[in-house]
């Protein structure tokens, strides 16, 4: 294995980081910007307020896009072990 068989398999686990986590992250985002919003517009800050409606769209957008994250994050097993058993 030389560098660029390292910075290879790197670049593929952190793409498939960005990849997994990008629905969940997202969906978060923008569920926070509307609540904030939404507290701007009635001067209610209520810290709870923030955290609840974000941990329900995460844990549905989890359980929604599941198979999605497993492919990708199986795909990438595949790939790293067939580089071990070729030799890199």
């Amino acid at each position: 294995m030389n560098e660029r068989d390292a910075l290879d398999i790197v670049q593929q686990a952190i793409w498939t980081i960005i990849v997994v986590s990008g629905p969940a992250v997202g969906a978060a985002m923008i569920v926070g910007i509307l609540i904030a919003l939404l507290q701007a517009l009635t001067q209610v800050q209520e810290m709870t307020l923030t955290f609840i409606p974000k941990m329900v769209v995460m844990l549905i957008v989890v359980a929604v896009s599941g198979s999605f994250i497993g492919a990708h994050i199986y795909a990438f097993t595949e790939l790293l072990y067939s580089r071990i058993e070729h030799g890199f």
